[in-house]
């Protein structure tokens, strides 16, 4: 059996997460701190390693080859790109709350544009909504400090 596009990629994903996973094993913990650099990284990379395997697993106990799908839209995925660049580069100015909940309105936005009020009204709730969910979980739950905009001190 032959690997598909979709399990090449999986196997590059699998070997990038588990090369990524061990490089964890050598952040130093700090002793005051109960939880260490690398428990986030290796929960996030385990999991990716393992929907990496699922993938070509499910590639190789294909019985056909893969249909082809609608055409790619490769400047919608370059604009993807260039929108999470503006989010990074406004992060440190405005703050995690105000570019999040600009970002993610803008991508929704750009994946699939509003219709009428009722559609703009759907984009600012999801998010308002994300970027609270996203807030209290990392700051509240998990006391990670989320960045403050410089601009904003928000």
């Amino acid at each position: 059996m032959k690997l598909s596009r979709e399990g090449w990629a999986g196997l590059a994903t699998l070997v990038a997460s588990l090369v990524l996973f061990v490089l964890t094993l050598d952040l130093k913990a700090n002793p005051l701190v109960p939880i260490g650099p690398g428990f986030y990284p290796r929960i996030v990379l385990g999991l990716s390693a393992a929907l990496a395997v699922l993938l070509v697993v499910f590639d190789l106990s294909r019985k056909s080859e893969p249909k082809a799908g609608p055409g790619a839209n490769y400047p919608l995925v370059l604009l993807v790109f260039v929108v999470f660049g503006i989010y990074v580069g406004l992060m440190p100015g405005l703050g995690f709350r105000i570019s999040t909940f600009l970002f993610v309105a803008a991508l929704q936005s750009l994946l699939e544009p509003p219709k009428g009020v009722k559609g703009w009204i759907i984009v600012l709730a999801t998010a308002l909504i994300t970027t609270l969910v996203t807030h209290i979980l990392f700051e509240r739950y998990l006391s990670v400090l989320l960045p403050r905009g410089r601009w904003t001190d928000f």
